[in-house]
């Protein structure tokens, strides 16, 4: 390379990692919008849930099809970044293969192993494609996954397949030059390539200029399509592959099924019961001039940042929706399309904050009733499979139940039977519209 290569190259990845540390930093604002949640606490379970669930893909495996070939891209597509830190440093430095001769065997068969998960990616992303695009399984054609989101998926499988391939030949065109009689430019024996030595063939009976021109095209086409690709994450359902480590470590480790109680509730129902209790002593009094604190939730704001995390993370899968009882009968519920409509008003937030220094202006809209409908929300049995299924802890549910709050505790738009049974409990002490004495009839005649 050119000293004006080497700053040619500087530039791109100052503006390649520039647009991407500025959607980060996005993206962290948009996550610190929601209310703030303690979840600190046992680290040594949050260290083993993220290496288990994150690192290990434990969850992954558990439909072994979909699993194992997810490891093939996975632990490929990370791996074989690696060696961005040596194209970094040869793009920088205009040297080739740097880390060769202070590596030895080893960088033989680090190199040996890159094209070999290469291969597997390459694989494994076709077997996507083809379940996506020909098998078209159920939770890939459902009615929620539609637009940008299905097409979303194929994109990736293509950047994927593209940045493989010039992964390889860029290694071919290298092993031709490096092997050319006499040597080439500086082209020294370095790596080992057992899947490009095979391809490499198809440059015999080309010029070795010819050749050194188009290991410099794939070189910088795989160098800028990484950066490129590293920039589509913001936009893209893959943001996953980097908040499923955070988004396990955060994730709630109290039991599937046990709610939080509202703090606001617990201390009156506290004060209840203790009339000579300090009311302020839970937490102390609010600013006269703040607004009430709101029960629930109808908007982003109001859901914790865990959950708009878990909205970033999602993968849109589907795993969650497959699982779902009152989806598979055919009600308008989807735990997948939960997550994707709050992360769309998340974004939207954000946008809005964007256009206006920082600061987010009403705009007439909620999360509630103009992305989810209380239709979809009272469809939900609370019976946490979709939890179960997820392969990176997230919690549709926990959305679900806060804005089930809202709609039941601030607007009381329950169902009828619902508003049946909790008057019921109120005045007679059980779910049945019968007195109180009545009430363990029922062990009588059974």
């Amino acid at each position: 390379m050119s000293y004006l290569d080497n700053i040619l190259f500087a530039i791109l990845l100052i503006v390649g990692f520039g647009f991407f540390a500025a959607s980060v930093k996005k993206i962290i604002r948009n996550i610190n919008l929601g209310v703030d949640v303690d979840r600190k606490d046992n680290p040594k379970a949050r260290w083993k849930n993220m290496a288990m669930i994150a690192l290990g893909q434990s969850k992954m495996v558990k439909r072994p099809v979909a699993g194992i070939l997810h490891i093939f891209v996975y632990v490929g597509f990370i791996i074989i970044n690696i060696e961005l830190i040596e194209i970094i440093i040869d793009g920088l430095f205009g040297t080739h293969r740097i880390f060769a001769p202070y590596l030895g065997v080893v960088y033989d068969v680090l190199i040996a192993s890159f094209e070999i998960l290469a291969i597997l990616v390459i694989f494994a992303v076709t077997v996507f494609w083809i379940r996506r695009n020909f098998i078209r399984l159920k939770r890939f054609i459902h009615s929620d996954l539609t637009g940008f989101p299905k097409s979303d998926a194929n994109y990736i499988l293509y950047f994927e397949t593209v940045l493989m391939i010039l992964f390889l030949l860029m290694n071919a065109s290298d092993f031709h030059l490096q092997n050319v009689p006499g040597g080439y430019s500086h082209f020294h024996k370095a790596g080992s390539y057992p899947i490009s030595q095979f391809i490499a063939p198809i440059f015999n009976g080309t010029s070795n200029e010819l050749v050194g021109l188009l290991f410099e095209v794939f070189w910088w086409l795989h160098i800028a399509g990484i950066l490129v690709f590293m920039n589509y994450l913001y936009f893209s359902k893959h943001l996953h592959i980097l908040l499923a480590f955070p988004n396990t470590y955060f994730a709630n480790l109290k039991p599937q099924g046990q709610f939080d109680n509202l703090a606001s509730v617990t201390n009156e129902v506290k004060l209840m019961l203790d009339p000579n209790a300090d009311p302020f002593a839970a937490a102390p009094p609010a600013d006269a001039n703040a607004a009430p604190a709101k029960f629930g939730a109808s908007d982003v704001q109001d859901l914790n940042w865990v959950q708009l995390l878990n909205a970033y993370t999602c993968t849109e899968c589907g795993r969650c929706t497959s699982a779902c009882p009152a989806n598979q009968t055919g009600k308008k519920l989807s735990p997948r399309k939960i997550m994707m409509d709050t992360r769309d008003r998340l974004t939207e937030v954000g946008k809005n904050m964007d256009a206006n220094k920082g600061t987010f202006v009403p705009d007439n809209k909620t999360l509630l009733n103009d992305y989810i409908t209380p239709e979809e929300l009272w469809a939900c049995t609370s019976c946490n499979a979709c939890v179960e299924e997820c392969p990176v802890n997230i919690s549709p549910l926990s959305i679900i139940m806060d804005m089930r709050r809202f709609l039941v505790m601030e607007q009381s738009a329950a169902p009828m039977s619902l508003n049946a049974m909790m008057t019921n409990i109120e005045n007679n002490a059980a779910p049945w519209q019968y007195s109180q004495q009545d009430r363990l009839n029922w062990k009588n005649e059974n």
